[in-house]
This record gives structure tokens, C-alpha cells and sequence, in this order.
């Protein structure tokens, strides 16, 4: 084996190769805020949803069960809503974008401290707040394809 072979080789273990994802690798040049705004949706309804359920108290393994689940589903949109609101700000807007509407980079920041706020925490007003602020960024967007 060549020296050049065994270098690769052993850089291969060194660094294994792990696998990129992206939302197009093209770019495909389509972006839409209405996953972000799904996934904001489904938090306020996992929240609301874990409010009723412990507002009763918790009874027994089938409530502790569904309370888990419930949470994980929060925890798994709130993040969702932020990578989808992020994929916009980083490979859709552009600084003409954000000079034309200098709100955009309070409502980026907004929603993803929010979607960070979401998944630690159980707060109605503070999921309908990262709702607003992505429908705030959802609205730039859409008067930027104008």
C-alpha cells in the first residue's frame, strides 16, 4: 500500500465521516416558514394539552406515560421551529433582505431563544410568543417573494 493510501486510511479513522444535512444541497431555492410555524403550533398544543393533563393530577403510569410523550413532542417541534426559522435567516434572506426590513434580525433572535425557552419549559404565553415571533419572520418572508 502507497504512503498516500495508508495517510488516507488512517485519516479516515481519525476523522470518520459523518453525514451533512441540509435543506437542499442543490440550492433547490425553496423555502416556505410554514413548517416553522406548524411546529410553533404543535408546541402551544403540547403545552396546552400538559396543562390539562396535570391540572387533574397525575394518575398512575398511563398519565406519567402520556405526560413524557407530550413532552417530548414539545421539546422535538421547539426545535424543529428553530431550525427551519434558521434555515431561512441562513441560506434564504439576504443583507438585502435585512436592510430593507431591520426588524428581521429581532424576530430571527426572537423565535430561536424562544424555541429554546419551549423546550425547556411548560409556558403557554412563551409558546404563543415564539409563534408570533416566527409569524413575524414568516411575514418578512412573504414580503420578500413579493
Amino acid at each position: 500500500m502507497s504512503l498516500s493510501a495508508r495517510a488516507l486510511r488512517l485519516a479516515d479513522r481519525a476523522f470518520p465521516r459523518r453525514p451533512a444535512h441540509a435543506h437542499c444541497d442543490v440550492p433547490c431555492g425553496i423555502y416556505d416558514p410554514f413548517d416553522a410555524l406548524q411546529a410553533a403550533d404543535t408546541v402551544i398544543s403540547m403545552v396546552t394539552k400538559l396543562n390539562d393533563l396535570t391540572e387533574g393530577g397525575m394518575d398512575g403510569p398511563a398519565d406519567w406515560n402520556t405526560f413524557t410523550r407530550m413532552v417530548v413532542v414539545k421539546e422535538e417541534h421547539a426545535e424543529k421551529a428553530k431550525h427551519e426559522t434558521l434555515i431561512l435567516w441562513t441560506d434564504y434572506f439576504t443583507p438585502e433582505h435585512a436592510a430593507a426590513h431591520p426588524e428581521l434580525h429581532e424576530a430571527v433572535w426572537a423565535a430561536t431563544k424562544l424555541g429554546t425557552f419551549a423546550k425547556r419549559n411548560i409556558d403557554l404565553d412563551k409558546a404563543n410568543e415564539l409563534k408570533a415571533a416566527i409569524q413575524q419572520v414568516a411575514d418578512i418572508f412573504w414580503a420578500t417573494k413579493a
